[in-house]
């Protein structure tokens, strides 16, 4: 590729990247200013297939390796805002600790930690996490996973309610973690967190 091809690429990038955060962020009621520079800053085409890079940008999900995805701009935006995270939080992401969600918040927690979704339902002890973040849609929240949550702690995570995702918060008191269901998105559900199936008459 010739300097210019490079140039032309970089523009290219940089200007779907601003359309974003103006068209789809803004429009959506997404303005905080440190989640916009955030994701002003994060090339989301560094983390999905470069087959894939020209959709990089757009307002819906994209397919990654082993059935995940990569999570529409606009999730992870309503995620950061709602998470609020802060110097002072010690964060637990259930999701890829290299991709794009993890690089959003490692500057702005005092420590990230990351698990597998497929890891997370089996975790031990209580980590004292004052904040986790789950980067997909749940249908339930493991005991074991809600027990990694300090009291008084915070939890973002899409939830699916009736075959619909929703964004959802909680937050950890007298020992129960209790979510309540905010905006109807688009976000991709994680097998691991299926509800046990249950019989009907």
């Amino acid at each position: 590729m010739t300097l210019t091809e490079d140039r032309s690429a970089a523009t290219g990038t940089s200007a779907a990247r601003h359309a974003m955060i103006v068209s789809q962020l803004r429009t959506s009621g997404v303005n905080e200013p440190w989640v916009l520079e955030a994701m002003a800053a994060v090339p989301r085409e560094d983390y999905i297939p470069a087959a894939l890079h020209d959709a990089a940008y757009i307002d819906r999900s994209i397919p990654l390796a082993n059935g995940r995805f990569l999570a529409a701009p606009l999730v992870h935006g309503k995620m950061l805002a709602e998470a609020a995270p802060a110097k002072t939080d010690k964060v637990l992401l259930v999701g890829d600790g290299e991709g794009y969600l993890a690089t959003l918040l490692r500057p702005l927690a005092g420590s990230l930690d990351a698990v597998d979704p497929s890891a997370a339902a089996g975790m031990t002890g209580e980590g004292g996490y004052s904040l986790i973040i789950v980067d997909g849609a749940i249908e339930e929240l493991p005991e074991a996973l809600g027990a990694q949550l300090a009291e008084g702690g915070r939890i973002v995570t899409g939830l699916v309610v009736r075959g619909i995702s929703r964004l959802a918060t909680g937050c950890k008191t007298a020992g129960a973690v209790s979510l309540l269901p905010l905006a109807e998105l688009g976000i991709p559900a994680l097998p691991e967190f299926a509800a046990p199936k249950r019989w009907s008459f």
